[in-house]
């Protein structure tokens, strides 16, 4: 068989990222990945946000190695365990207390869209009411409640029922320049003939992953915020691709001053790639009754091992944060050289911290075409948008100057090949 055979033969036709990076990989270390045969290719794609800290962080493999050989609880249910606990007392300690938030903590089953079941669930019984209003070109995950949510019409169209219960709203921007998209949010809400039911939430990502790297301005945020409160509404920002250190603070919405009702956490959050999701709330919502949201797989406890440790290590001096700046401004700086180098493509740059994109709507097809031609030459990257127009930079938070400027030079080539066809 060839060495994808045993895939074509086996797996489901549901695969997706196997059909852009056609390679079998075994091995990871920082912004690098190996294939079993020693083809090495730098990660600008960082498991869709997974590893912001990068593969195999020496540090993490240490402390887990340790918990292992010492026989430490794996699986725990919500059961309490020494690791569950050291995580908590670390998320408090470094980065709820410093920022001035006042969240419980509940875990979740292990991925992004659990957690925003559990946002969406919670919002709807603290208010007693149905409705949410979620934003064009937002992504929230495939469960049933998080796909109503979510704005893609490849992915609402698979869920294969009636996706009910939210209003769909225009994200800053999506009007054009100069438009304030809120102003029609804030009439909504106030004409009882607009036909918004009050909704029990608003969810909301503060730079859109999936959609296109679109980024809602701070005085968006801060206006949304302000419409939210004024009328009881809560405010759900979903921080999974954007949050832990991935906009250059720890959360995304730091930057804008806004503090939400509920904040999904997920992907990086066990620094390590293990699976872990969080829902953080304001105590005053936390109206479960015990066993009311449940899951086999909430106690990861190695996940609760990284995830410390990452804490520990990174966010407890603002060090980090300084690198993520220094290496966002050589991404930015880099992006708009390319697309002054290339006006046939009609680049537009966006995003914030070390999440980028690159976006061609006069010519969608041209980033999933870079990403083939980067691949070849040893670069993973991926694209997104609605049109995947988009060319979307996600490389690791310790990637080094010089890995981030090698594969910057990849992308350039990249986009000379595909654009001499």
């Amino acid at each position: 068989m060839s060495d994808l055979a045993v895939f074509d033969r086996y797996e489901s036709e549901v695969r997706g990222y196997i059909r852009s990076f056609p390679v079998v990989f075994e091995r990871a270390h920082g912004s690098v990945l190996v294939t079993e045969d020693g083809r090495e290719f730098l990660d600008f794609f960082s498991g869709a946000g997974v590893v912001n800290y990068g593969h195999n962080n020496p540090v993490f493999t240490a402390a887990l190695i340790e918990y292992l050989q010492s026989g430490g609880i794996i699986h725990g249910l919500d059961m309490a365990t020494s690791a569950k606990r050291d995580f908590i007392e670390a998320f408090q300690r470094l980065v709820l207390a410093p920022r001035g938030l006042n969240y419980k903590i509940q875990f979740t089953g292990p991925t992004g869209a659990n957690a925003v079941e559990s946002a969406l669930k919670l919002a709807r019984q603290a208010t007693g009411r149905q409705n949410v209003v979620a934003f064009t070109n937002g992504f929230h995950g495939l469960s049933l409640g998080a796909l109503a949510a979510t704005g893609n019409e490849k992915y609402r169209a698979a869920g294969g029922v009636s996706l009910g219960d939210v209003t769909r709203l225009p994200y800053d921007g999506y009007l054009g320049d100069g438009v304030d998209t809120l102003d029609l949010f804030e009439r909504m809400l106030d004409d009882p003939g607009s036909g918004l039911d009050l909704p029990a939430a608003v969810i909301v990502e503060t730079i859109q992953g999936e959609g296109g790297i679109n980024v809602a301005s701070p005085e968006w945020l801060r206006r949304l915020r302000t419409l939210t409160e004024n009328r009881g509404i809560l405010l759900i920002v979903d921080d999974i691709q954007s949050g832990v250190g991935r906009s250059g603070e720890f959360f995304s919405f730091e930057q804008s001053g806004i503090v939400p009702d509920l904040v999904t956490v997920s992907k990086s959050i066990s620094a390590s790639g293990l699976p872990m999701a969080i829902l953080l709330m304001d105590p005053a919502i936390d109206v479960w009754k015990p066993g009311a949201h449940t899951g086999t797989f909430r106690g990861n406890n190695l996940a609760f091992v990284s995830a410390r440790v990452a804490i520990e290590t990174y966010w407890s001096d603002t060090a980090f944060t300084e690198v993520i700046v220094e290496r966002e401004a050589q991404l930015r700086a880099a992006l708009e050289s390319i697309a002054a180098e290339f006006p046939v493509a009609e680049f537009t740059v966006r995003g914030r911290g070390l999440m980028y994109g690159l976006a061609s709507t006069a010519h969608p097809e041209l980033a999933g075409t870079v990403s083939q031609r980067a691949f070849e030459r040893g670069v993973v990257i991926e694209t997104s948008g609605a049109r995947d127009e988009v060319l979307k930079f996600l490389p690791a938070l310790t990637i080094s100057a010089e890995e981030l400027d090698r594969g910057l030079a990849v992308i350039r080539e990249s986009l000379t090949a595909a654009l001499a066809g």
